[in-house]
């Protein structure tokens, strides 16, 4: 290649100096441009905006386009990161061929003294999305060895590894992308391991540039690390172990933590909580300030099954097991993986210190990825407990291989949750909380909800010891082939929710918000399980060999009576589902979707629905009734007695209202005419609402019923009227016909209320 050319490309790269304000730049959400006072409208109508005027031109800014806005994005991570050498625009070009005029746009150009990362960006707006990237892909595998023989030339005293990569925001790759990006030695990052690196480049600095490199180089050489360490070797729980202390700066380098995350998901398990940047930060400044840490950090090396190299020293006493001499490191990218101590390592990052303290390391040799997580278990629960999400999250890694099948099969739930939530194809993307993420109105789902939803379902069936005890309709004998199977399923069956819904789906737990909370959740994955065990009846379809879609096609035709359910929902019966509590809340939940899908497809009629709500919808009635009689029977007794001893033998002439008088007198009169008899009085034909119009009448309530009936805890809410509405609540509840009407739970604690203060004296007023 001409030296002109290769002048021509390098005035295309930056470095030094230059890299800081164009991180500055491209950090931005707008785009700038100084344009003559003349072009303004122009520019306006494009969809730019004023940002000042100067006195011969005017300074416009609009915001960036989405796929400008995301190569932005990359490209500042991977500067922040460290790379020295960045391609200076969008309008970089590395020739392919020997013809140098053929040449291809790269993105991204990142370099530094070892490494060149290659960068291709497809980004996208909206839901994501499936897109064929298949011309994207043969056009960088088709051109990469050229572009390698342009590298060679234009840094000919590096041996440079490099690394080609397609970046997507908002896409999801389909297997046959998948594969082909492995044919060419591509490495896929999408906006999960891009934010991932972001994250972790703001804690770290220029250290998270190692975190990287060990993902992209795994297990390729550190040319300059000096691997040579004094060391102790001994014996420790049946493994080999090596004590030393190091520079942090070198156990960065070969140092690698096992963060659950997209970016390190093929490495499962992977069980460190993520880095916190407060914490980081505190123990900068403790270092700083001359603090030290006499603990040990605790690290795994992965020495590839073999033994690392010790040179043992001559010296040595004959009556110990441990052994002195010169422990040789490997000198490979991410062969230290950090079990337990990442902040205090990472703390030294950015600190002088770095090069300058040493740190007290423990290291084990070869452990497999399960006494790794073991280890790590059993050190934090000596100290602060592993949380719960975080436990299933690695139980779904440490017990998929168990021998317990009930172990195994635990775990396939735990990894259906946790791809339910880490999949970029499912609905339930983000919405799941894993590991230590934080709750969010829309991410409020828990693992534990989904696990609980499969487990009352019938996907798996049940097992005794290792035998199959009842088979499930999707298992197929092991996890590999019955993930496979079973998960497209779920997202099919929440995504035909969420498509006809997608304005309830998006609220998450946020004001009515229920479709995706907990509750909901759950009773949709029962209810996915009772249509599919109702189609292998009535069906003949097979879920362990049929196609997804032959299966969907017949679920679907019971989901449609849902979205018809939830599209009518009012705000109180949506609040009701939200408010719906402990098991016997999501199992009335569950009921409730059963019976929907029963009104408009009678042949769906699951076992127990019949009994459910027979017995559900009457479950307080008989109850209740008992309470508001003995209430009626009460009042009637005490008020009458209060009269006659406040007003004597005109008691009903006096102290009651002429409006309840005259409507009482007219009905007894009525019932005694009808009936031919003479046994029915005035004082027989109130109602529960006439009591409050004579406790309310005149001076009634401050003189005879104010102490008595205030309600205890409504002693201070205002006057007589809001004192008594506790009367006409129930009045309300007591014209129910009692026959069709069903008491709420909410109505029947209220009566118990009334009856275990006005009958059993249990509770009392503040007015004693």
């Amino acid at each position: 290649m001409k030296e002109e050319i290769i002048q021509k490309i390098h005035n295309c790269i930056i470095s030094g100096t230059f890299i800081s304000p164009a991180i500055s730049k491209r950090s931005k959400d707008s785009i700038f441009e100084s344009v003559p006072h003349e072009l303004v409208s122009k520019y306006q109508n494009e969809g730019w905006s004023v940002q000042k005027e100067y006195k011969t031109a005017t300074r416009m800014k609009r915001l960036k386009p989405l796929d400008m806005a995301f190569e932005d994005e990359v490209w500042t991570m991977l500067a922040k990161m460290g790379f020295t050498f960045l391609n200076k625009d969008r309008n970089f070009r590395l020739p392919y061929s020997d013809n140098t005029n053929l040449t291809q746009q790269i993105d991204i150009f990142a370099a530094d003294d070892e490494t060149i990362l290659i960068v291709e960006c497809k980004s996208t707006a909206g839901d994501p999305k499936q897109s064929s990237f298949k011309e994207t892909i043969e056009a960088i595998g088709g051109k990469k060895e050229g572009v390698l023989t342009t590298i060679r030339q234009l840094f000919p005293s590096c041996k440079h590894k490099v690394k080609f990569i397609l970046a997507t925001k908002n896409y999801y790759l389909s297997a046959q992308d998948t594969q082909r990006l492995e044919n060419y030695g591509i490495i896929h990052f999408d906006e999960e391991i891009i934010k991932y690196y972001t994250d972790l480049t703001k804690h770290l600095g220029v250290s998270a540039k190692y975190q990287l490199l060990g993902s992209l180089f795994d297990g390729q050489i550190i040319p300059e690390l000096d691997n040579k360490i004094p060391a102790i070797r001994g014996k420790m729980g049946g493994h080999t172990y090596y004590s030393f202390s190091i520079e942090p700066e070198k156990l960065l380098k070969i140092g690698y933590v096992l963060h659950r995350n997209k970016a390190n998901k093929k490495m499962m398990p992977t069980y460190q909580r993520l880095i916190k940047k407060t914490r980081l930060k505190a123990i900068q400044e403790f270092v700083e300030d001359g603090g030290f840490f006499p603990n040990s950090i605790i690290i795994n090396i992965n020495a590839d099954g073999r033994s690392l190299k010790f040179d043992q020293a001559a010296n040595q006493e004959d009556n110990h097991i441990s052994r002195i001499g010169i422990l040789h490191l490997p000198k490979k990218y991410r062969s230290a993986y950090i079990i337990d101590g990442q902040h205090r390592l990472y703390g030294y990052a950015d600190s002088e210190y770095k090069s300058k303290n040493c740190i007290p390391v423990v290291a084990f040799v070869n452990l497999d990825r399960k006494e790794q997580v073991q280890l790590f278990m059993q050190i934090n629960e000596n100290q602060k407990p592993v949380p719960k999400n975080l436990r299933n999250t690695l139980n779904s890694d440490l017990l998929w291989n168990s021998d317990n099948k009930n172990e195994q099969i635990k775990a396939l739930k735990l990894q259906l949750a946790l791809s339910l939530g880490e999949e970029l194809n499912s609905p339930l993307y983000d919405r799941i909380i894993i590991g230590e993420n934080a709750k969010t109105s829309t991410r409020c789902i828990t693992i534990d909800t989904i696990r609980i939803g499969l487990d009352r379902g019938n996907f798996f069936g049940t097992f005794e010891k290792n035998a199959i005890k009842i088979d499930g309709t999707f298992y197929k004998g092991d996890n590999e082939s019955t993930f496979d199977k079973i998960f497209p399923f779920l997202i099919a069956c929440f995504n035909h929710i969420k498509t006809h819904l997608p304005g309830e789906w998006a609220k998450g737990d946020s004001g009515d918000g229920f479709l995706t909370i907990n509750g909901n959740i759950e009773s949709l994955l029962r209810l996915f399980s009772d249509i599919i065990d109702h189609l292998v009846k009535t069906k003949e379809i097979n879920p362990k060999s049929d196609s997804i879609d032959r299966i969907f096609n017949e679920v679907s035709f019971y989901l449609d009576p849902l979205i018809d359910f939830y599209r009518g929902l009012p705000v109180e019966e949506k609040l009701e589902i939200k408010k719906s509590y402990g098991v016997g809340g999501r199992t009335k939940v569950w009921r409730t979707l059963q019976k929907e899908i029963n009104k408009q497809r009678p042949d769906f009629s699951p076992e127990g629905l019949d009994r459910y709500w027979k017995d559900e919808d009457k479950r307080f009635n008989e109850e209740s009734f008992k309470f508001i009689r003995d209430i009626e029977t009460f009042m009637k007794e005490d008020f009458k007695c209060r009269l006659e001893n406040s007003y004597g033998e005109q008691w009903f002439r006096t102290g009651v209202p002429k409006a309840v008088y005259d409507k009482t007198h007219a009905l007894a009169a009525e019932k005694n005419y009808e009936e031919k008899t003479d046994k029915y009085t005035p004082w027989d034909c109130l109602t529960l609402i006439d009591y409050r119009r004579i406790a309310t009448y005149g001076s009634n309530w401050r003189d005879l019923f104010e102490k008595y009936y205030t309600k205890p805890g409504e002693e201070k809410i205002g006057n007589k009227e809001a004192k008594t509405e506790w009367m006409q609540k129930l009045e309300k509840i007591r014209n129910n016909n009692f026959h069709s009407y069903s008491v709420k739970e909410e109505e029947y604690n209220f009566l118990l209320e009334l009856y275990e203060w006005l009958i059993d004296q249990k509770v009392s007023n503040d007015l004693d």
